[in-house]
């Protein structure tokens, strides 16, 4: 048993002990386990269910989660610390020393005259602060952890920032036209590996990446727009296979593209 007094309500600090004896001998034997590296997927997985919280609008699950969440921030100081790193202090002490720097015009004497003026700013410090010399440095340093989809918007924003854009968008549909139609003359050619230069993996990627250019070129989150697509398939999906007079497998390209035609008129 470890020397621990329970409380009515618990603070920060308290946090930080409860993680401290987790982690010390005679604590849980799971949490003395763990590396930056077993804790990963679960850093992901919490930070996903921090934004299910918010799209579902559920105030007390999103209390939960944040909960959740800043465990994880804890846990990993705490492991630095015990290997001499850093601490909690310094994790705190990073960020407010780059909300102080990147905030010039609220704790220094700089002025803004709008969001979009600040936005720039707020760039342009980020890149002096992380020593990107060039707009190329700058794309490079999105994260590749990144969703796909928000990893080519977030490239094709900074690209577009420093001048390399369509001139309208118009010109980005074009694009994604000549891309769709590079895929199907790859899917056309049996001659071609799907991995090979130009072959069907390659186009489909360049698909995607145009599609994610032309969710920023108007102002669109490329996931939101997906898992919207992907929410409206499987409303029609299951008006389908339930006014189906059989298993789908067994219908016709003809009865199924009726069927599809059908929930979509019904609004599914």
């Amino acid at each position: 048993m470890v020397d621990f007094q329970s409380k009515p309500h618990y603070g920060y600090e308290d946090l930080l002990r409860i993680m401290e004896l987790l982690r010390a001998p005679g604590g849980c034997p799971w949490d003395r386990e763990q590396t930056h590296e077993s804790l990963r997927r679960n850093f992901l997985e919490e930070s996903c269910e921090v934004v299910e919280a918010i799209d579902r609008g559920d105030r007390a699950a999103l209390c939960e989660e944040l909960g959740d969440a800043l465990l994880q921030v804890v846990f990993h100081a705490q492991l630095e610390k015990e290997q001499g790193g850093f601490t909690m202090d310094d994790v705190v002490d990073g960020i407010c020393k780059k909300l102080v720097y990147r905030h010039p015009h609220v704790f220094g004497s700089a002025e803004v005259s709008s969001t979009a003026e600040e936005l720039d700013r707020w760039e342009a410090l980020k890149r002096r602060e992380k020593g990107q010399r060039s707009a190329a440095d700058a794309v490079d340093a999105v994260a590749k952890t990144l969703p796909a989809l928000w990893r080519a918007e977030k490239m094709q924003s900074k690209a577009a920032k420093a001048g390399f854009d369509w001139p309208d968008g118009s010109a980005v549909l074009d694009k994604l036209d000549e891309e769709a139609g590079e895929l199907r003359r790859a899917a056309q050619d049996p001659s071609l590996p799907i991995d090979a230069p130009h072959g069907v993996k390659e186009e489909v990627g360049d698909v995607l990446f145009i599609a994610a250019k032309t969710a920023q070129r108007f102002g669109v989150d490329p996931e939101e727009a997906l898992h919207a697509g992907c929410e409206k398939f499987a409303r029609r999906f299951r008006y389908v296979e339930e006014h189906a007079a059989a298993p789908l497998d067994e219908l016709s390209a003809q009865d199924k593209l009726a069927l599809w035609k059908q929930a979509k008129q019904a609004g599914s």
